[in-house]
């Protein structure tokens, strides 16, 4: 797809939700760089795990571990938004690897995806639930949770971790998450990770037998099917 085409689709970080730069995340945290998603999605679904998903909105950092992921193969998947080609919906998908794709479910919930392989090529990986690790009070009251809810109850489902760091489609779809002035960003620490758990994914009738969902064996966060 040519540049001109996607550009339209990448947004610029908004007045509303303040970057997450290197002045505000702590130090150690390394942004993710490009080649990491130029490859193949259930690779890249694979070895986000660990990684950290981080915005900063109202001068407050917001940020979690990456615990669960699922990987969706483009337009030779049959569960993929790519499946039936590109539209104005999924044009991201088409555009450079790195990007997020948001998209509303149920006309409830919003979902994070990270587009990845080269250009032109639309796979992704969808991002199924966090660790917070930073900013957990605004996570609950985001939420609708009292102070007491626990750790598990922010982030583990896609449409949680949305509601969870304010992430809707009008303001996320298309950022470029691995600038460090975007709104939205990924970051790696150092983390190592233990065992990773692999069974099919979650929620689709297509393709539904295919091994592409990801998770930190016996993490509380992971989705309750995980746990």
């Amino acid at each position: 797809m040519p540049r001109k085409s996607w550009k339209r689709f990448v947004r610029k970080p908004s007045r509303k939700h303040k970057t997450a730069d290197a002045a505000t995340v702590p130090a150690g945290w390394r942004l993710l760089p490009r080649h990491f998603f130029n490859a193949p999605p259930e690779q890249v679904a694979r070895a986000l795990l660990g990684k950290i998903l981080a915005r900063s909105i109202s001068e407050m950092l917001l940020a979690g571990r990456i615990v669960e992921t699922e990987a969706y193969l483009g337009e030779r998947d049959p569960a993929a938004h790519a499946a039936s080609g590109r539209t104005a919906r999924n044009a991201v998908l088409y555009g450079p690897a790195g990007h997020a794709y948001v998209y509303g479910i149920y006309g409830l919930h919003y979902c994070l995806n990270v587009s990845c392989l080269p250009e032109g090529n639309p796979g992704c990986v969808l991002l199924r639930a966090l660790e917070p690790l930073e900013g957990l009070g605004a996570m609950r009251v985001n939420r609708g949770l009292n102070e007491n809810a626990k750790p598990h109850a922010l982030t583990s489902g896609p449409g949680k971790l949305c509601q969870a760091m304010e992430i809707t489609r009008v303001t996320d779809n298309g950022v470029d998450l691995l600038r460090a002035d975007s709104t939205l960003a990924l970051y790696d620490d150092g983390f190592a990770c233990g065992e990773i758990a692999v069974t099919p994914r979650i929620g689709i009738r297509k393709a539904a037998e295919f091994p592409l969902r990801f998770f930190l064996a016996g993490h509380g966060c992971v989705s309750a099917r995980g746990r």
